[in-house]
């Protein structure tokens, strides 16, 4: 599928560049994101009556994982309000650059380069679904949680330059900037040349008409999605119009694969493994299961954070570990082990966006109604802002939601086969192919079990 550059659509063009509607468009959210904090502080404390629980968990899981992270792959990050209040602060000024577009007078310090990858959002998810039945269901735990990160985003911004709380520390931000590398939209530049020729880099360092790249990455340098949020700063700035919006086939970071690095590959397991636990867990018929989920700090507690923490930091990754040393013994490479196997975790990609793809199917449709009484009253206070107050539970698709968790499923392990075979094409290994596929055959029929049954 040939690239089409979807900045040469004039309108398209005028409303990216311009920063009001983005604008607009983050302080909606900014505005709702406050209501989540307060509804979940102050707000009734059945969950399925408030506002934090049910549009945060609910509402907002569904458009990411469903809508946002599939078709635009970092597209949220473009509006997400939680680095607002901060890069604020950061830039001395919130409607646009001051002046020469740097950030304002004081000094701020980069971020320690032995964590400059993604390891601090993998133990930050990883506890999140350690505790997520709770966080899930009890609007309190949602609303210290969703605030939390909000102070925690401010205090990067106060002391480290950028969006080191978005690009280092935000549990989100990890698995969107993995599986953005499977979206159809890309942003990157038209010709390398010529940012090799610019010494002022203003897309980096920021000029009169916008910031320097919030995410710390220098656009004629983008090769893949991951750590690319979208904020167009570098449109803004650009003196050569050189900055192009792609619209490409689905998946093209991956071909040819790129491989991953080791925090990377953990990301892939710790969120294959999250999305069989919250099936079982959200969705399965095991009472003890989800009794030991929500019972924190005893021993049936214990004994779930043990076996989630061995399946998604141990099993999974040891099994596959396994997987790769078998392709090697049957077709040896150059590669060192350790190598071999972050590369083959690209094959997870598609697999893990899936899965999560299908729990959500599955969740959301069943929950979604829930919505509409909530809009009314977000607080469950007996108000009716909107006459939808009195609207009662109603599942959505109840008949078709297994036949399209099987086929995005099967889609996904195919997606996964395809990838891994040019992984083993680009080794000149064509019978790697086969112990990866078995990997992934097996965790797709866990999925189908726990999903459709």
């Amino acid at each position: 599928m040939p690239k089409y550059d979807l900045l040469r659509i004039p309108l398209l063009r005028k409303t990216l560049e311009s920063r009001w509607p983005q604008l607009i468009l983050r302080a909606a959210a900014l505005g709702g994101f406050a209501i989540a904090i307060l509804a979940g502080l102050l707000g009734t404390r059945v969950g399925n009556h408030n506002f934090a629980i049910v549009v945060v968990w609910i509402a907002w899981w569904a458009a990411l994982m469903l809508l946002a992270v599939p078709l635009l792959g970092r597209g949220w990050c473009a509006i997400c309000p939680i680095p607002m209040p901060g890069e604020w602060l950061q830039n001395g000024a919130a409607l646009g650059p001051v002046q020469d577009g740097s950030r304002h007078g004081r000094s701020l310090k980069r971020f320690p380069k032995s964590f400059r990858n993604i390891w601090m959002q993998n133990v930050a998810f990883t506890l999140l679904a350690l505790f997520s039945a709770v966080i899930l269901t009890r609007p309190s735990v949602t609303g210290w949680i969703l605030l939390g990160m909000l102070l925690v985003a401010v205090g990067a911004s106060l002391v480290y330059e950028r969006r080191t709380f978005c690009r280092y520390i935000c549990p989100v931000g990890g698995f969107i900037g993995l599986y953005s590398q499977l979206a159809p939209l890309e942003l990157r530049v038209v010709d390398t040349k010529i940012c090799a020729a610019h010494k002022e880099k203003s897309c980096y360092r920021g000029n009169a008409e916008g910031y320097g790249c919030p995410w710390d990455v220098f656009p004629g340098g983008l090769a893949v999605n991951t750590n690319c949020g979208l904020c167009m700063e570098c449109l803004r700035t650009c003196e050569y119009d050189n900055i192009a919006l792609n619209l490409r086939a689905p998946g093209a970071d991956l071909d040819p694969p790129h491989g991953l690095k080791l925090d990377e590959a953990y990301k892939a397991f710790i969120m294959l493994g999250s999305a069989l636990v919250y099936s079982a867990v959200m969705l399965g018929p095991w009472g003890a299961l989800k009794t030991a989920a929500y019972s924190i700090g005893s021993p049936a507690w214990w004994g779930y954070a043990l076996g989630l923490l061995v399946l998604i930091w141990g099993l999974l990754p040891g099994l596959f570990y396994l997987t790769t040393r078998a392709a090697q013994a049957l077709a040896p490479v150059r590669l060192p082990p350790r190598k071999l196997f972050a590369r083959y975790a690209a094959a997870l990609i598609p697999l893990g966006l899936t899965a999560w793809i299908a729990f959500s199917i599955s969740f959301v449709f069943a929950n979604i109604s829930y919505l509409w009484p909530v809009l009314s009253d977000p607080f469950g206070w007996g108000w009716d802002l909107f006459g939808t107050a009195g609207a009662g539970w109603t599942p959505y698709l109840s008949l078709a939601v297994p036949m399209l968790q099987v086929v995005v499923l099967l889609g996904g392990l195919f997606w996964s086969g395809r990838t891994a075979a040019k992984i083993a094409a680009e080794q000149g290994a064509r019978r790697h192919v086969w112990p990866v596929t078995g990997f992934n055959t097996l965790v797709t029929i866990g999925l189908l079990w726990l999903l459709v049954g």
